[in-house]
């Protein structure tokens, strides 16, 4: 695809290019850059706020032949600004852009940008039919020149009989007028006000006022110029005046020295050089005479002025000045994406009427912050709202660089964020986070692991874990409702040495139970060990959610070490006799699962087909057979198989092309197997815990018990948004669309699911049953529509006591987690669970407005078993 088009016209990068599936790729010939940065480095990276919540970070572009190629994505809609930085073997950096691009930033000579597209972000994309933004240049007050920047409407008149009012946007000191453009993309911000019919018909000034004497810079200035060159009212009523950091200080110190020029004043994350006194009683009644409208807006704790702000609200309320807080976004801290919100509310209020108070989701500002003090903290500090603090101790005092290396990029990719040295220590803020994260540090180009993180000792990476909105079953569940992990310790004769294994037991766990208990050896990747499902994968989360929630049957787990030589030997002669002679499992196949991630999708593979009849279900996370393709008897290996189902990463997982030659092996040799189509992420535990998650509601079921409903979303070419989604054997069209405003929702019923309990009460003890049902992501072949989509509100059509419908499940575009994970249907008690009963639900899908057009097809399985 061709190169994605920057903001304000500028050239694109030739280096970025867009791939099919949405990643976002950059490729600099290794030529350019050594020229360019005066030698050979060590290390390129690409820089930008590509990080979490727009954090600036870094992202390695490993050398490949001539290029440094690297890729980030898919990306969340909205505007990027990036650079490249060299770092050579002294730790020196040098950064740099494409020389075949234009300075875009004056300011920030070595940045470009670009612009992801979307709905959410509609309100900054180009139009047609804009306003112009012209360059004036103008003398200074010290009799230097500067260039301004003018935005006119469309349809400016020169020549119409009332001038237009004027807006004065002051940057901060450290900012160039083209920052409002090229980061702010004030242009567009305008342009769409205008054609929503949401903004005054007015003239924009862009300027910058970083002289000594700023109100006559600006006074005596900027706007006779402005009043020189355009058709500009020179009223107060008729102007208004905002600014960031020391130009928003600089438009509230005007209030005071010149009440009555402005009639309305914005201030973005305001920062005063020195603290100002307050306003007198007489100030005060020429301010609030003088203004039609005060309003202050600021970032999260991340934003530099939040307490500023804090210390100005007081004031303003101590001393009587009337004004309005927009309250703060609790999204970004003192960022373009604070400010370019905040321009598109305050200039969609100047000289207009309406509400006063703060926007939707903005929070009260009652108290100051106060960081986590320096030393106070080990392991990162997590506020209530989700920031979190990283500090090392004393001893990389002496390093020059330290970065967080997490896996907190798009879909789980490791980025690099830039610590800063504060006295011996380096720290860190970012945030909001939400869900879990795994991370090491990186000090002067050597990883490593967090030296206080006594708890993780297995693994080169330390856990995060911040609870909020997503990664529900990867937090912990309350200790009552925990399995035991313990270890178990076994010779092995393969590897000539004495090697452990983690075992997961459920709650309520009886090793004298008559009947064994069912087992799934689940394996580690290449360059693991036993730790790593605990540790990093959060094997023993996933578990206890599950089993809190009766979603799977209660099962044991064991977590051995899969670095062998001979796998199928040591599993099969060392590892399962040990699990089985020390724990109550089942050696019957049917009872018997194995999975693995990578390596141990490899290693669990070659014990499958080598070893076939022990067995009887199957996962493969992001493996294949790679180099060494077993001999093995199709028929003896289907005899026993229940299950055998493979999962990988998105074309971003290195493992696409062994997966897909597994599928093809599979296939040919009649093997029978299921593929669960690609999960959006790289070849890493966000993929292989969600597969995990995917695997484990269908082991150890009975399949007479299990139903699937086939289902299929078309997005017809030329309709955008326009879905249908289909149920085999009851044909079921969803009506819609209904656009909400930021999704398209699409309704129907989920055609009627009938269940007959005619068991004995010896049959059936003290037990009922329950009906879950979870969706898998619809693909196109090249783009996937995750399952999170698909919601419903489960209903009972035979009501009587004892039967219970389960609890809707909202999509996430609703606010919730969708049937990505299994969602119960209904479930009866043993005084409700006796004869027939019909079960159904209301479907809901929630698509984003921007879904590519193309076919659609996945699955929403439905499962019966028995509960206590």
């Amino acid at each position: 695809m061709a190169p994605p088009a920057a903001a304000d016209g500028v050239a694109a990068d030739p280096w970025v290019s867009v791939t099919p599936e949405g990643y976002y790729r950059f490729v600099a010939p290794q030529a350019t850059v050594h020229e360019l940065v005066g030698g050979q480095p060590k290390v390129v990276e690409l820089q930008g706020n590509i990080g979490p919540a727009g954090t600036w970070s870094d992202l390695a572009m490993d050398p490949s032949g001539t290029d440094y190629p690297t890729q980030v994505g898919i990306l969340d809609p909205g505007l990027y600004y990036y650079q490249y930085t060299a770092t050579f073997e002294d730790r020196t950096k040098v950064s740099f852009r494409n020389p075949d691009t234009p300075v875009a930033i004056a300011s920030k000579p070595t940045w470009n940008t670009f612009f992801v597209p979307g709905p959410q972000v509609a309100w900054m994309a180009d139009i047609p039919n804009a306003g112009a933004v012209e360059e004036l240049a103008h003398d200074t007050a010290s009799g230097d020149e500067a260039t301004s920047l003018v935005w006119t409407p469309p349809g400016y008149d020169a020549d119409r009989a009332d001038a237009y009012p004027v807006l004065y946007l002051l940057a901060d000191d450290d900012q160039s007028v083209d920052e409002w453009t090229e980061l702010g993309r004030a242009r567009q911000v305008l342009d769409n006000l205008a054609a929503e019919g949401r903004l005054a018909d007015m003239v924009v000034v862009m300027a910058s006022v970083t002289g000594d004497d700023a109100r006559a810079e600006l006074l005596d200035g900027i706007l006779p110029a402005v009043q020189d060159a355009y058709h500009v009212a020179d009223e107060a009523a008729s102007q208004a005046v905002a600014g960031i950091g020391t130009g928003a200080a600089h438009a509230l110190e005007l209030l005071r020295t010149d009440p009555g020029v402005f009639s309305e004043v914005g201030a973005f994350s305001v920062e005063f050089p020195s603290r100002p006194a307050d306003p007198d009683r007489s100030q005060v009644a020429a301010i609030n005479e003088g203004t039609d409208r005060l309003r202050i807006y600021v970032g999260n704790v991340l934003d530099p002025s939040y307490n500023a702000t804090h210390d100005l609200l007081r004031t303003l309320e101590r001393t009587g000045v009337e004004h309005e807080f927009d309250g703060v976004d609790p999204d970004t801290g003192g960022t373009w994406d604070t400010w370019r919100e905040g321009l598109r509310d305050f200039a969609s209020r100047v000289f207009q009427d309406g509400a006063h108070g703060p926007r939707e989701g903005h929070r009260p500002l009652d108290a100051k912050y106060t960081a986590p003090a320096p030393g106070s903290i080990t392991l990162p500090h997590v506020d209530e709202n989700g920031i979190v603090t990283f500090e090392t101790g004393t001893q990389f005092k002496d390093a020059k660089d330290v970065t967080v290396w997490a896996n907190w990029a798009p879909n789980g990719a490791w980025f690099r964020v830039p610590m800063t040295k504060v006295g011996d220590r380096w720290r860190v803020q970012a945030g909001p986070l939400d869900g879990f994260y795994y991370y090491r540090y990186v000090v002067d180009g050597v990883d490593v692991k967090d030296p206080e993180d006594k708890v993780n000792t297995l693994t080169g990476v330390s856990p995060l874990f911040v609870p909020g909105e997503t990664d529900r079953l990867l937090g912990d569940v309350p200790a009552e409702d925990r399995g035991e992990l313990t270890t178990l310790t076994y010779q092995s004769q393969v590897a000539n040495e004495e090697r452990k294994a983690y075992v997961w037991t459920p709650k309520g766990y009886d090793p004298d139970r008559a009947e064994e208990y069912p087992v799934l050896y689940l394996n580690h990747g290449g360059g693991q060990n036993y730790g790593d499902w605990v540790e990093v994968g959060r094997a023993t989360q996933i578990l206890d959610h599950y089993i809190k929630e009766d979603a799977i049957v209660p099962m044991v787990v064991v977590m051995g070490n899969g670095n062998s030589s001979n796998y199928p030997a040591e599993l099969m002669d060392n590892l399962v006799p040990a699990a089985e002679a020390a724990y109550n499992i089942s050696s019957e196949p049917g009872q018997r699962a194995i999975a693995g991630l990578s390596m141990g999708a490899m290693n669990t593979l070659n014990a499958w087909l080598t070893r076939p009849g022990q067995f009887g279900w199957v996962g493969s996370f992001s493996g294949g057979l790679f180099w060494n393709t077993p001999v093995f008897d199709p028929d003896a290996v289907n005899a026993e198989t229940r299950l055998a189902r493979i999962y990988n990463g998105d074309r971003t997982d290195f493992t696409y092309d062994a997966t897909m030659n597994l599928l093809t092996l599979l296939e040919e040799n009649g093997i029978r197997h299921e593929f669960a189509g690609l999960t959006v992420g790289p070849h890493g535990f966000d993929v292989w815990s969600k597969n995990l998650i995917d695997f484990l509601p269908r082991i150890f079921r009975d399949q007479d018990k299990v139903t699937g409903i086939d289902l299929t979303a078309v997005v017809p070419e030329g309709q955008d948004g326009v879905l249908a989604l289909s149920v085999a054997g009851n044909a079921v069209t969803l009506d819609g669309p209904q656009n909400t405003g930021t999704a398209l929702r699409f309704t129907g019923a989920l055609p009627a699911v009938t269940v007959t309990d005619s068991r004995t009460a010896a049959q059936a003890g003290v037990s009922g049953w329950a009906v879950t049902g979870q969706a898998y992501s619809f693909t196109n072949g090249t783009r996937l529509l995750d399952a999170k989509h698909l919601g419903w509100t489960p209903r009972v059509e035979s009501p009587r006591p004892g039967l219970a419908a389960g609890d809707a499940r909202a999509t996430a575009l609703g606010g919730g987690e969708g049937l990505t994970v299994p969602g119960r249907l209904a479930s009866a008690t043993p005084e409700g669970r006796v004869g027939s009963a019909t079960i159904g639900a209301d479907l809901v899908l929630d698509v984003p407005v921007d879904t590519a057009p193309g076919e659609y097809t996945g699955t929403l399985s439905l499962s019966l078993f028995p509960v206590d």
